[in-house]
């Protein structure tokens, strides 16, 4: 006998909790640890509850995961992925970026986040990783990228190209971010590179 699969949500939901503490930030983290669909993101007091997080979102990411590592490798830069692990800052700020990479070197704070954005939040996501002091932060929003850098008075700037990357146009990683199969977008895109 089949079970009848349950549909399952395919949108993203966003709550958003004011005046939390750091200690109850963590009690609900804990409660939530293996929730693999559920994203924490906290600042000062503002705590960022999205569920569950969608097939756009995750097929976003892992494009556009696989473009820039394919840039790095056909242009041989080193890099670390880092992926998405937990940055925070005991207290005051506790982030997961979609997508983090340490370039040349390995390091323990990564030199750039991604964070692709489906569902828009109160928090600012800038903020949110300026205590760590992340050289660059990557936004995808509605087709469309933006880069931030960090700047020596602490503040984050946005820039047309990466510093990582000053050759890289966002254009062109828009265009075959865009496409509908991720193989051929990849592999159209190291062609273009190779063309340049």
């Amino acid at each position: 006998m089949s079970i009848p699969l349950i549909d399952q949500p395919t949108e993203e939901k966003l709550v958003t909790l004011k005046d939390v503490s750091w200690e109850q930030f963590k009690a609900i983290e804990a409660q939530l640890e293996e929730n693999r669909n559920v994203r924490l993101s906290y600042l000062s007091g503002v705590l960022e509850i999205i569920s569950p997080i969608g097939e756009k979102h995750e097929k976003v990411k892992s494009t556009l995961g696989l473009l820039l590592e394919a840039y790095m490798r056909e242009l041989g830069i080193r890099f670390y992925k880092r992926g998405g692990y937990t940055l925070e800052e005991p207290g005051y700020a506790s982030g997961t970026p979609d997508e983090s990479y340490s370039i040349d070197t390995e390091k323990e704070v990564p030199d750039i986040v991604i964070e692709v954005i489906v569902t828009s939040g109160t928090i600012n996501r800038k903020e949110l990783y300026k205590p760590k002091r992340i050289p660059e932060i990557w936004f995808w929003k509605s087709d469309e990228i933006k880069i931030f850098r960090l700047h020596k008075q602490g503040e984050y700037e946005e820039v047309n190209r990466s510093g990582f990357f000053p050759d890289l146009d966002k254009s062109l990683l828009l265009r075959y971010l865009a496409m509908s199969d991720q193989y051929d977008a990849v592999t159209e895109f190291v062609q273009a590179i190779r063309r340049k």
